[in-house]
């Protein structure tokens, strides 16, 4: 490439992920304390630590060719950018993000319309004034620094529009949830004008690529086991696998070698069930991606 692709890593809480997931991906970044330029292991590639709410703004100017945020915060920032491709992980789950309207369980506001003239504490101050104006809703949206579930307890605002994955926070301050209002997931994203380079658009299509398939092999694992050759067609039953399960004979031997692909969640009832069927010296592995 004639320049490095100048690639934004989101700062705060989807740091350590996004770091972790680019190990897997095939890319070591290395974030030294307080710097905002972390090493990472290609010359192609020049990085960039910016605030998840700020990555779509500096992708659109072109300070940045790509970047990894939100799709909540390219809707707060009305950015005009690319969108490459949903990468669906957090720091907690693979769940999307839910951006929710809650309220004081004892407040009697039960609806949208029951917040007319109701203030309305937020850090997505302009998504929030969008949607309620889309309603008809007349209210008075405050930005909120942090701790917002709070501002309702404390009487500083009537309701909150808050982030959440589990709603587990918001019940534990005494509210509950009225609507759910957005759902969002990671994007990779890029600048409309690196897209149209054609150096540039290959390696976001690399990232693309790998980081995905990183993603797919999170929630799956590979078992290899041996099997007896009377035994083979009962197990091989019992695999599911992404398309076949490979099937290997055993040098001078009526044993075979099967190996497959599955979602780990179904390994621990998978494996007594294998056994049961006549396989042995099941092996069980995880993989960084798979494509």
């Amino acid at each position: 490439m004639k320049e490095p692709l100048k690639l934004g890593i989101p700062k705060g809480s989807l740091q350590d992920a996004t770091v972790r997931l680019f190990a897997r991906a095939g890319w070591r970044i290395n974030v030294n304390g307080r710097s905002y330029f972390p090493e990472i292991d290609d010359e192609d590639i020049a990085c960039s630590i910016c605030r998840a709410q700020e990555m779509s703004r500096y992708v659109e100017s072109g300070t940045l060719d790509a970047g990894i945020t939100g799709r909540d915060w390219i809707l707060e920032n009305d950015s005009d950018v690319r969108y490459v491709d949903e990468l669906v992980y957090s720091k907690v789950s693979a769940r999307p993000a839910r951006w929710v309207l809650a309220v004081a369980k004892d407040s009697g506001i039960k609806n949208v319309e029951d917040l007319a003239g109701k203030r309305i504490a937020t850090e997505m101050v302009n998504f929030t004034r969008r949607y309620f104006e889309e309603q008809g809703v007349p209210v008075k949206v405050h930005f909120s620094w942090g701790a917002t579930e709070a501002k309702v307890v404390n009487g500083l605002a009537d309701a909150i529009v808050e982030v959440t994955e589990t709603g587990s926070t918001i019940k534990a301050h005494g509210l509950t949830i009225i609507k759910e209002l957005m759902q969002s997931t990671t994007q990779l994203i890029a600048n409309k004008q690196a897209w149209e380079d054609p150096d540039k658009r290959r390696k976001i299509e690399q990232l693309s690529l790998l980081l995905k398939g990183a993603l797919v092999a999170d929630k799956l694992v590979a078992l290899k086991m041996n099997v007896p050759k009377l035994k083979l067609q009962d197990v091989v039953d019992g695999l599911p696998s992404l398309n076949a399960p490979t099937v290997a004979g055993l040098y001078n031997s009526d044993w075979f070698s099967v190996e497959t692909v599955v979602e780990e969640s179904r390994v621990r009832d998978l494996i007594p069930e294998l056994m049961r069927r006549g396989a042995e010296g099941i092996i069980e592995y995880s993989l960084n991606k798979v494509i």
